[in-house]
């Protein structure tokens, strides 16, 4: 009997629930929710691996042989399978009268989705979409695949990935069934880094600063995101000291990255001041620092964790960055 792998690092808990189903027994559609960065994408394509493997599975849905004819379509970074379709970010409406394939355009849109939807499997099984970090660019994109959300042809399955699930319309997420990803632990993102090519010294720091997602591990790794990590601290570090820095790192590329930077400085700064130097840190590299603030006292620190919060959901609308900036900036010197 051939063995079967499932390479993938944490989910126990979706690896569970899938473990109990069979091809028979699977829903048409599924949203998994979590932070970026903590293998949706890669579940996804790897549940839809297994459900393609022609080795036979006598212990329930997961798991592939990695050598089949089907396994050998089906790549780390992007799929050769007619079965397996897969598109990342947001979807546009499309043309009524495009007559491209799924995989001959620049980008996919809710209406190649309709059309490859009503398609036949090209080998007789499942017909696999996976939509990775789905957003719609309109509300006619979504509406557009409403019905087939509803009720989907036969043998299609529909794998949906988001970190934002509260943009999508409410009436495409109750047809779907929602599945929770966790955070990673530190030793599954060190296992990540390491996999993807990083030493054993720059996988632990990559961990200790993750908060359990690869993808802010690997921003932190980054020399740009070093760089702009630096730069965010520095700023942070003087508003609360009480000066008046230049918001040069709010720019719209890096406003989201430097919020979030904001944000675990914040976090550790209300655990030192509330549990004393032991607490433990998310933001390791600046421990020192951190530990030289002023104490700030709870009703203050949940005001500014607060109004951070509201800058990141800020950040996601046409308000400038900079007025995002002034605005943190506001809400770190209100605790004075």
């Amino acid at each position: 009997m051939t063995d079967l792998k499932f390479d993938v690092v944490g989910a126990e808990g979706p690896k569970r629930f899938f473990s109990r189903l069979t091809k028979d027994t699977i829903g048409h559609g599924y949203l998994f929710t979590g932070t970026a960065g903590v293998g949706k994408k890669t579940f996804a394509r790897a549940l839809a691996q297994s459900i393609l493997c022609e080795a036979p599975h006598t212990d329930g849905l997961l798991g592939y042989d990695g050598t089949c004819a089907s396994c050998k379509l089906i790549g780390r970074e992007e799929t050769r399978h007619p079965d397996l379709l897969e598109s990342i970010g947001a979807l546009k409406i499309g043309d009524t009268d495009e007559a491209l394939g799924f995989h001959e355009g620049e980008s996919t849109t809710s209406r190649d989705l309709v059309r490859q939807l009503s398609l036949q499997s090209y080998l007789g099984g499942f017909r696999i979409f996976v939509l990775g970090d789905v957003d719609f660019a309109s509300p006619a994109a979504a509406n557009a695949l409403l019905k087939f959300f509803e009720e989907p042809p036969a043998s299609v399955l529909l794998l949906l990935t988001t970190s934002t699930p509260a943009r999508l319309l409410s009436t495409i997420r109750s047809r779907l069934i929602e599945i929770r990803f966790p955070t990673l632990r530190h030793v599954g993102v060190a296992q990540i880094l390491r996999a993807k090519g990083f030493d054993a010294e720059q996988a632990e720091l990559g961990a200790s600063l993750s908060q359990g997602s690869v993808t802010r591990a690997l921003a932190t790794l980054a020399q740009d995101e070093e760089q702009l990590r630096a730069q965010v601290a520095a700023w942070f570090f003087n508003v609360v000291d009480g000066r008046t820095p230049d918001e040069a790192w709010a720019s719209r590329e890096a406003l989201d990255e430097g919020l979030e930077i904001v944000k675990t400085l914040v976090r550790d700064w209300v655990a030192l001041s509330g549990a004393g130097e032991n607490a433990p840190l998310l933001a390791v590299d600046y421990a020192k620092a951190i530990q030289n603030l002023p104490k700030i006292n709870p009703e203050n620190a949940i005001a500014v964790l607060a109004k951070v919060t509201d800058a990141q959901r800020l950040a996601r609308t046409n308000v400038s960055a900079a007025l995002v900036g002034e605005f943190v900036r506001m809400a770190l010197t209100s605790y004075r």
